[in-house]
Protein backbone atom coordinates (compact mmCIF):
# COMPACT_ATOMS: atom_id res chain seq x y z
CA UNK A 1 0.00 0.00 0.00
CA UNK A 2 1.29 3.37 -1.10
CA UNK A 3 1.73 5.90 1.42
CA UNK A 4 -0.02 9.29 1.63
CA UNK A 5 2.33 11.80 0.00
CA UNK A 6 3.28 14.40 2.42
CA UNK A 7 2.54 17.91 0.79
CA UNK A 8 5.61 19.06 0.20
CA UNK A 9 5.70 16.37 -2.65
CA UNK A 10 2.99 18.07 -4.05
CA UNK A 11 4.87 20.98 -5.81
CA UNK A 12 6.74 21.59 -8.96
CA UNK A 13 9.02 19.65 -11.10
CA UNK A 14 12.50 20.55 -9.16
CA UNK A 15 10.87 18.85 -6.37
CA UNK A 16 9.76 15.64 -7.94
CA UNK A 17 13.34 15.73 -9.93
CA UNK A 18 14.77 15.76 -6.13
CA UNK A 19 13.03 12.50 -5.47
CA UNK A 20 13.48 11.18 -8.32
CA UNK A 21 16.96 11.37 -8.54
CA UNK A 22 17.54 9.97 -5.03
CA UNK A 23 15.09 6.70 -6.40
CA UNK A 24 11.88 6.93 -4.63
CA UNK A 25 9.43 6.27 -7.23
CA UNK A 26 7.43 5.14 -5.23
CA UNK A 27 6.77 7.89 -3.22
CA UNK A 28 7.13 10.30 -6.52
CA UNK A 29 3.80 8.03 -8.08
CA UNK A 30 2.48 8.42 -4.41
CA UNK A 31 3.08 12.35 -4.69
CA UNK A 32 2.18 13.06 -8.45
CA UNK A 33 -1.33 10.44 -8.16
CA UNK A 34 -2.14 12.33 -5.13
CA UNK A 35 -1.50 15.86 -6.83
CA UNK A 36 -3.42 15.03 -10.38
CA UNK A 37 -6.60 13.99 -7.92
CA UNK A 38 -6.44 17.93 -6.95
CA UNK A 39 -5.69 18.71 -10.71
CA UNK A 40 -6.01 16.37 -13.67
CA UNK A 41 -4.14 19.48 -15.76
CA UNK A 42 -0.93 19.40 -13.85
CA UNK A 43 2.00 18.47 -16.11
CA UNK A 44 4.22 18.89 -14.12
CA UNK A 45 2.58 15.53 -12.19
CA UNK A 46 1.82 13.65 -15.25
CA UNK A 47 5.65 13.54 -16.14
CA UNK A 48 6.32 13.01 -12.67
CA UNK A 49 4.17 10.29 -12.85
CA UNK A 50 5.62 9.08 -16.01
CA UNK A 51 9.32 9.16 -15.14
CA UNK A 52 7.95 7.07 -12.06
CA UNK A 53 6.25 4.48 -14.02
CA UNK A 54 9.16 4.08 -16.62
CA UNK A 55 11.96 3.91 -13.36
CA UNK A 56 9.06 0.58 -11.87
CA UNK A 57 9.04 -0.56 -15.64
CA UNK A 58 5.85 -0.08 -16.52
CA UNK A 59 6.89 1.50 -19.81
CA UNK A 60 3.27 1.42 -21.44
CA UNK A 61 1.92 3.26 -18.44
CA UNK A 62 4.59 5.81 -18.44
CA UNK A 63 4.04 6.78 -22.37
CA UNK A 64 0.67 7.49 -21.36
CA UNK A 65 1.31 9.80 -18.86
CA UNK A 66 4.17 11.38 -20.59
CA UNK A 67 1.84 12.14 -23.40
CA UNK A 68 -0.58 13.21 -21.19
CA UNK A 69 1.89 15.94 -19.93
CA UNK A 70 2.88 16.82 -23.26
CA UNK A 71 -0.50 17.51 -24.03
CA UNK A 72 -0.90 20.03 -21.66
CA UNK A 73 2.57 21.91 -22.32
CA UNK A 74 4.57 20.49 -25.12
CA UNK A 75 7.61 22.57 -24.14
CA UNK A 76 7.84 21.04 -20.91
CA UNK A 77 11.29 19.83 -20.55
CA UNK A 78 10.43 17.07 -17.86
CA UNK A 79 7.55 15.77 -20.20
CA UNK A 80 10.30 15.23 -23.05
CA UNK A 81 12.93 13.66 -20.94
CA UNK A 82 9.91 10.95 -19.68
CA UNK A 83 8.57 10.23 -23.13
CA UNK A 84 12.19 9.62 -23.93
CA UNK A 85 12.97 7.42 -21.06
CA UNK A 86 9.23 5.31 -21.62
CA UNK A 87 10.72 5.02 -25.32
CA UNK A 88 13.41 3.80 -24.73
CA UNK A 89 13.11 1.37 -22.17
CA UNK A 90 9.94 0.02 -24.51
CA UNK A 91 12.66 -0.25 -27.22
CA UNK A 92 15.04 -2.01 -24.81
CA UNK A 93 12.41 -4.30 -23.01
CA UNK A 94 11.35 -5.25 -27.19
CA UNK A 95 14.99 -6.36 -28.35
CA UNK A 96 13.71 -6.55 -32.20
CA UNK A 97 14.36 -4.23 -35.51
CA UNK A 98 10.75 -2.71 -34.49
CA UNK A 99 12.53 -1.07 -31.89
CA UNK A 100 14.72 0.83 -33.75
CA UNK A 101 12.25 3.64 -34.49
CA UNK A 102 11.18 3.75 -30.92
CA UNK A 103 15.21 4.18 -29.88
CA UNK A 104 15.45 6.94 -32.35
CA UNK A 105 12.32 8.90 -31.14
CA UNK A 106 13.92 8.30 -27.52
CA UNK A 107 16.58 10.50 -28.67
CA UNK A 108 14.73 13.14 -30.28
CA UNK A 109 12.67 13.59 -26.79
CA UNK A 110 16.05 13.35 -24.92
CA UNK A 111 17.73 16.22 -27.05
CA UNK A 112 14.36 18.16 -27.03
CA UNK A 113 14.41 18.11 -22.86
CA UNK A 114 18.28 19.28 -22.77
CA UNK A 115 17.21 22.12 -25.26
CA UNK A 116 14.07 22.62 -23.14
CA UNK A 117 16.05 23.43 -19.80
CA UNK A 118 19.77 22.46 -20.54
CA UNK A 119 19.89 21.93 -16.36
CA UNK A 120 17.97 18.62 -16.43
CA UNK A 121 21.11 16.40 -15.93
CA UNK A 122 19.11 13.35 -16.18
CA UNK A 123 18.81 14.23 -19.53
CA UNK A 124 21.92 14.69 -20.63
CA UNK A 125 22.92 11.65 -18.83
CA UNK A 126 20.74 9.61 -20.89
CA UNK A 127 21.16 11.57 -24.05
CA UNK A 128 25.18 11.02 -23.69
CA UNK A 129 24.44 7.08 -22.83
CA UNK A 130 22.74 7.03 -26.28
CA UNK A 131 24.88 8.55 -28.37
CA UNK A 132 27.74 6.23 -27.01
CA UNK A 133 25.35 2.79 -27.20
CA UNK A 134 23.30 3.67 -30.79
CA UNK A 135 25.58 3.10 -33.59
CA UNK A 136 26.49 5.93 -35.96
CA UNK A 137 23.86 5.12 -38.61
CA UNK A 138 21.50 6.12 -36.11
CA UNK A 139 23.00 9.22 -34.70
CA UNK A 140 25.85 7.91 -32.35
CA UNK A 141 28.90 9.33 -31.74
CA UNK A 142 31.13 9.04 -28.62
CA UNK A 143 32.38 12.76 -29.37
CA UNK A 144 28.53 13.84 -29.10
CA UNK A 145 28.39 11.78 -25.53
CA UNK A 146 31.68 13.53 -24.60
CA UNK A 147 29.59 16.68 -25.32
CA UNK A 148 27.25 15.88 -22.91
CA UNK A 149 29.29 14.81 -20.39
CA UNK A 150 30.83 18.37 -20.46
CA UNK A 151 27.35 19.59 -20.55
CA UNK A 152 26.04 17.98 -17.49
CA UNK A 153 29.19 18.55 -15.51
CA UNK A 154 28.21 22.01 -15.61
CA UNK A 155 24.93 21.44 -13.77
CA UNK A 156 26.09 18.23 -11.84
CA UNK A 157 30.14 18.08 -11.32
CA UNK A 158 29.86 14.28 -9.82
CA UNK A 159 27.40 13.36 -12.35
CA UNK A 160 29.45 14.80 -15.52
CA UNK A 161 32.25 12.98 -14.24
CA UNK A 162 30.39 9.62 -14.00
CA UNK A 163 28.89 10.16 -18.00
CA UNK A 164 32.67 10.76 -19.11
CA UNK A 165 33.99 7.78 -17.16
CA UNK A 166 31.38 5.14 -18.63
CA UNK A 167 31.83 6.76 -21.85
CA UNK A 168 35.29 5.77 -21.35
CA UNK A 169 34.78 2.35 -20.22
CA UNK A 170 32.32 1.59 -23.46
CA UNK A 171 35.66 2.74 -25.17
CA UNK A 172 37.67 0.12 -23.85
CA UNK A 173 39.71 2.85 -22.07
CA UNK A 174 39.84 1.63 -18.53
CA UNK A 175 42.85 3.86 -17.36
CA UNK A 176 41.58 6.70 -18.72
CA UNK A 177 38.42 6.29 -17.37
CA UNK A 178 39.16 5.60 -13.59
CA UNK A 179 40.32 9.20 -12.94
CA UNK A 180 37.01 10.20 -13.32
CA UNK A 181 35.33 7.51 -11.50
CA UNK A 182 37.79 9.02 -8.71
CA UNK A 183 36.69 12.43 -9.57
CA UNK A 184 33.33 11.60 -9.22
CA UNK A 185 33.61 9.68 -5.91
CA UNK A 186 35.57 12.32 -4.03
CA UNK A 187 32.69 14.92 -4.95
CA UNK A 188 29.72 12.76 -3.98
CA UNK A 189 31.05 9.65 -2.05
CA UNK A 190 27.10 9.12 -0.98
CA UNK A 191 25.62 9.03 -4.40
CA UNK A 192 24.73 5.41 -5.11
CA UNK A 193 24.26 6.05 -9.11
CA UNK A 194 28.06 7.10 -8.75
CA UNK A 195 28.68 4.06 -6.25
CA UNK A 196 27.09 1.59 -8.03
CA UNK A 197 27.94 2.39 -11.59
CA UNK A 198 31.63 2.71 -10.60
CA UNK A 199 31.62 -0.67 -8.50
CA UNK A 200 29.27 -2.23 -11.80
CA UNK A 201 32.11 -1.05 -14.30
CA UNK A 202 34.84 -2.96 -11.94
CA UNK A 203 33.59 -6.00 -13.06
CA UNK A 204 33.45 -5.28 -16.45
CA UNK A 205 35.66 -6.76 -20.02
CA UNK A 206 37.73 -3.38 -20.22
CA UNK A 207 38.60 -2.82 -15.85
CA UNK A 208 39.23 -7.30 -16.39
CA UNK A 209 41.44 -6.52 -18.84
CA UNK A 210 43.54 -3.89 -17.04
CA UNK A 211 43.71 -5.21 -13.87
CA UNK A 212 43.24 -8.92 -14.95
CA UNK A 213 40.84 -11.39 -12.89
CA UNK A 214 42.59 -11.63 -9.56
CA UNK A 215 43.29 -8.14 -9.65
CA UNK A 216 39.50 -6.63 -10.62
CA UNK A 217 38.53 -8.93 -7.47
CA UNK A 218 40.69 -7.61 -5.27
CA UNK A 219 39.85 -4.30 -6.35
CA UNK A 220 36.48 -4.81 -5.80
CA UNK A 221 36.45 -6.17 -2.19
CA UNK A 222 38.33 -3.00 -1.09
CA UNK A 223 36.32 -0.42 -2.72
CA UNK A 224 33.42 -1.90 -1.70
CA UNK A 225 34.10 -1.91 1.69
CA UNK A 226 35.50 1.55 1.30
CA UNK A 227 32.32 3.19 -0.06
CA UNK A 228 29.90 1.32 1.84
CA UNK A 229 29.51 3.84 4.74
CA UNK A 230 28.64 6.46 2.79
CA UNK A 231 25.91 4.31 0.99
CA UNK A 232 24.55 2.61 3.92
CA UNK A 233 21.25 4.02 4.08
CA UNK A 234 20.61 3.75 0.72
CA UNK A 235 19.38 0.45 -0.78
CA UNK A 236 21.01 0.57 -4.38
CA UNK A 237 24.13 1.80 -2.83
CA UNK A 238 24.18 -1.64 -0.18
CA UNK A 239 22.97 -3.30 -3.14
CA UNK A 240 25.64 -2.06 -5.03
CA UNK A 241 28.35 -3.33 -2.49
CA UNK A 242 26.80 -6.19 -2.46
CA UNK A 243 27.10 -7.25 -6.42
CA UNK A 244 30.54 -6.07 -5.62
CA UNK A 245 31.10 -8.54 -3.36
CA UNK A 246 29.30 -11.52 -5.20
CA UNK A 247 31.29 -10.63 -8.34
CA UNK A 248 34.18 -10.52 -6.29
CA UNK A 249 33.38 -14.47 -5.42
CA UNK A 250 32.42 -13.63 -1.72
CA UNK A 251 28.73 -14.53 -1.82
CA UNK A 252 28.99 -14.79 1.71
CA UNK A 253 29.88 -11.10 2.03
CA UNK A 254 27.35 -10.35 -0.11
CA UNK A 255 24.53 -11.63 1.79
CA UNK A 256 26.45 -10.09 5.19
CA UNK A 257 25.75 -6.72 3.87
CA UNK A 258 22.30 -6.90 3.19
CA UNK A 259 21.50 -8.56 6.32
CA UNK A 260 23.16 -6.14 8.54
CA UNK A 261 21.43 -3.39 6.40
CA UNK A 262 17.66 -4.61 5.43
CA UNK A 263 16.39 -2.78 8.47
CA UNK A 264 18.05 0.33 7.89
CA UNK A 265 17.58 1.75 4.23
CA UNK A 266 15.30 3.75 2.21
CA UNK A 267 13.72 0.82 0.12
CA UNK A 268 14.28 -2.84 2.02
CA UNK A 269 12.43 -4.20 -1.10
CA UNK A 270 15.39 -3.71 -3.02
CA UNK A 271 17.60 -5.46 -0.67
CA UNK A 272 15.37 -8.67 -0.02
CA UNK A 273 15.21 -9.01 -4.26
CA UNK A 274 19.08 -8.65 -3.33
CA UNK A 275 18.59 -11.53 -1.23
CA UNK A 276 17.36 -13.63 -3.48
CA UNK A 277 19.63 -12.68 -6.03
CA UNK A 278 22.55 -13.75 -3.90
CA UNK A 279 20.91 -17.38 -2.95
CA UNK A 280 20.05 -17.82 -6.72
CA UNK A 281 23.40 -17.10 -7.49
CA UNK A 282 25.37 -19.01 -5.51
CA UNK A 283 23.07 -21.43 -4.36
CA UNK A 284 23.60 -20.46 -0.65
CA UNK A 285 20.59 -19.49 1.83
CA UNK A 286 18.05 -21.01 -0.49
CA UNK A 287 15.45 -20.95 1.77
CA UNK A 288 16.16 -17.53 3.30
CA UNK A 289 16.32 -16.25 0.18
CA UNK A 290 13.31 -17.84 -1.38
CA UNK A 291 10.98 -16.38 2.06
CA UNK A 292 12.59 -13.04 0.55
CA UNK A 293 11.80 -13.03 -3.16
CA UNK A 294 7.82 -14.14 -2.09
CA UNK A 295 7.81 -11.20 0.14
CA UNK A 296 9.08 -9.07 -2.23
CA UNK A 297 6.27 -10.66 -4.99
CA UNK A 298 3.33 -9.45 -1.97
CA UNK A 299 4.54 -6.07 -1.82
CA UNK A 300 5.12 -3.17 -4.10
CA UNK A 301 8.90 -3.24 -5.07
CA UNK A 302 10.68 0.08 -5.09
CA UNK A 303 12.02 0.06 -8.65
CA UNK A 304 15.56 -1.88 -9.40
CA UNK A 305 16.30 -2.53 -12.96
CA UNK A 306 14.79 -6.17 -12.09
CA UNK A 307 11.57 -5.71 -11.45
CA UNK A 308 8.68 -7.63 -10.75
CA UNK A 309 10.00 -10.03 -13.94
CA UNK A 310 13.68 -10.35 -12.42
CA UNK A 311 11.94 -11.48 -9.14
CA UNK A 312 9.81 -13.96 -10.57
CA UNK A 313 13.63 -15.51 -12.66
CA UNK A 314 15.15 -15.18 -8.92
CA UNK A 315 12.45 -17.12 -7.39
CA UNK A 316 12.77 -19.73 -10.10
CA UNK A 317 16.28 -20.40 -10.10
CA UNK A 318 15.95 -20.83 -6.09
CA UNK A 319 13.34 -23.72 -6.54
CA UNK A 320 14.92 -24.91 -9.36
CA UNK A 321 18.65 -25.36 -7.17
CA UNK A 322 15.28 -26.75 -4.17
CA UNK A 323 14.65 -29.63 -7.00
CA UNK A 324 11.08 -27.77 -7.10
CA UNK A 325 11.11 -28.48 -11.06
CA UNK A 326 7.56 -27.56 -11.38
CA UNK A 327 7.01 -24.24 -9.23
CA UNK A 328 10.39 -23.47 -10.61
CA UNK A 329 9.01 -23.99 -14.34
CA UNK A 330 5.80 -21.66 -12.70
CA UNK A 331 7.76 -18.78 -11.83
CA UNK A 332 9.73 -18.87 -15.03
CA UNK A 333 6.54 -18.32 -16.76
CA UNK A 334 5.36 -15.47 -14.14
CA UNK A 335 8.48 -13.64 -15.37
CA UNK A 336 7.86 -13.93 -19.46
CA UNK A 337 4.33 -13.14 -18.72
CA UNK A 338 5.15 -9.19 -17.74
CA UNK A 339 8.64 -9.60 -20.10
CA UNK A 340 7.92 -11.91 -22.69
CA UNK A 341 11.48 -11.34 -23.95
CA UNK A 342 13.60 -11.98 -20.30
CA UNK A 343 16.31 -13.73 -21.65
CA UNK A 344 16.82 -15.81 -18.01
CA UNK A 345 13.47 -16.51 -17.64
CA UNK A 346 13.60 -18.61 -21.00
CA UNK A 347 17.33 -19.77 -20.06
CA UNK A 348 15.25 -21.14 -17.53
CA UNK A 349 12.38 -22.89 -18.97
CA UNK A 350 14.80 -24.70 -21.24
CA UNK A 351 16.82 -25.59 -18.87
CA UNK A 352 13.91 -27.17 -16.79
CA UNK A 353 12.69 -28.79 -20.11
CA UNK A 354 9.64 -30.55 -20.43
Amino acid sequence: MLLPAPPALLAQAPTYRADLDVGHYLQVLAAAEARLKQDAGDAPAWAAKSQALASLQRFGEARAAADRALALNPGLADALLARGLARAGTAIAQRNLGSLRKALGAMDDLRAATQADPTLGDAWMSLGLAYEMLPGLLGGSTKKALACAESLRRVAPARGDLLQALVLVEEDRWRDAEPFFGRALAQAPKDPEVVGQYLDALDRRPAKKALGEAGKNARLLSEAARLLPGVSTRARGVTAVSDAYLNAGRPDLAWQVVQDHLGRTDAPSLLRLQLGKVAARSGQHLPEGLAALDQVLREPLEGGSAGYAGAWWRKGQVLQALGRKDEARKAAQEALKIDPNHRGARELLEALGD
